[in-house]
């Protein structure tokens, strides 16, 4: 018994040793709100908290596949989150739901009666409260976090190269901010307004927030494919974002006004990409990428609903308000029915 216990307790000193140079200490973070979530390598999983104005680091400790690759089907998943943290299913709001591609485990950010909790949900449909506590975490303030529009300060979070890059909103003149952040964390800069043209509103803007975005290479250049409310879809170059720098995002698509983008992932099927966005007004829309390099701005008033880069509805997807990579087959996707909230698995359309 003393054997296996010192066995174990080597086995943590050795993991804890391991997360040394990514600057991440043992204790309890002081997480006011969570709006979005991302992963790094090795189960690294970054939480975004606008109300705090700062982005969080935490080792999950869960890096190893967890060796079971069926499909993830939760019925009324929002009941079993509301249960695994001690409240009822009206208290509970689900923010964001991913993946974590080391594991294949789901983590889901939930508000609780107004309290951020974050939550576990593994491959046999488990679920499990995730305290923020004695944890190996990082922390990183951002200096300009948006006052007035709290909630708006952290909207959307990719892990690039070594990179965190986080979407909002700042107090800068160009209110609509990336930032790109080195990992492990030493500070945050104000980071660099987008502005781009609207072709639905007909005209250039610099304090839309974007709502959801994913890293996407084109060619040899890293860019981030953006989309704002009602409905742009924007490239723009990650090597521009530097702090300080006014940045000119490209408008490639109008994909339909009065509507909001919720999330997007990109994906690869029978040798070709696809952008899969899911939207609170217009259903699921499969976009594919080969003319993303070429695509021409859109600088006009647009005369049509619809502009630039063509899509696809995939519409027998309904109600779906979050959606990941669960493998390299298959989505799960976040679907609001009549009873609460589904975790559901798919093939990738």
């Amino acid at each position: 018994m003393r054997t296996k216990l010192l066995a174990a307790a080597l086995l943590v000193a050795s993991a804890a040793a391991g997360r040394a140079d990514d600057g991440l200490t043992r204790g309890t973070p002081d997480v006011k709100s969570v709006t979005a979530l991302a992963f790094g390598p090795k189960g690294l999983l970054l939480l975004g908290d606008p109300t705090g104005g700062a982005v969080f680091a935490f080792d999950t400790g869960d890096s190893k596949p967890a060796g079971d690759n069926k499909p993830l089907n939760v019925e009324k998943v929002d009941a079993k989150l509301a249960a695994a943290l001690g409240a009822t299913e009206k208290d509970v709001k689900i923010t964001d739901v991913k993946v974590n591609p080391a594991s294949g485990a789901v983590y889901v950010a939930v508000t609780r009666a107004g309290t951020p909790a974050l939550t576990k949900v593994a491959r046999d449909g488990t679920v499990t409260a995730v305290a923020f506590k004695d944890l190996p975490f990082a922390k990183v303030a951002l200096p300009n976090a948006n006052d007035k529009q709290r909630t708006e300060s952290i909207t959307s979070l990719a892990f690039v190269d070594g990179k965190v890059i986080v979407a909002g909103l700042s107090n800068e003149e160009f209110a609509s901010t990336l930032r790109v952040i080195p990992f492990p964390f030493k500070e945050a800069d104000k980071g660099a307004g987008i502005k781009i043209f609207h072709g639905a509103h007909g005209r250039l803007e610099t304090n839309a927030p974007i709502r959801t975005f994913v890293p996407y290479k084109i060619g040899t250049e890293e860019n981030i494919m953006a989309a704002y409310t009602c409905t742009p879809l924007v490239k723009i170059p990650v090597a521009d974002l530097k702090a300080g720098a006014k940045v000119n995002g490209t408008t490639i698509a109008e994909l339909g006004n009065r509507n909001r983008p919720l999330d997007m992932i990109v994906y690869t099927k029978d040798g070709k990409d696809y952008l899969l966005m899911a939207n609170s007004a217009r259903g699921v829309m499969k976009v594919p990428t080969e003319g993303f390099g070429k695509a021409e701005a859109i600088t006009a008033k647009t005369a049509a609903d619809t502009a630039g880069v063509k899509y696809e509805s995939i519409k027998e997807l309904t109600g779906v308000e979050q959606l990941d990579k669960l493998d390299d087959g298959h989505a799960l996707l976040l679907v609001k029915t009549a009873n609460g909230s589904d975790l559901k698995t798919i093939p990738l359309p």
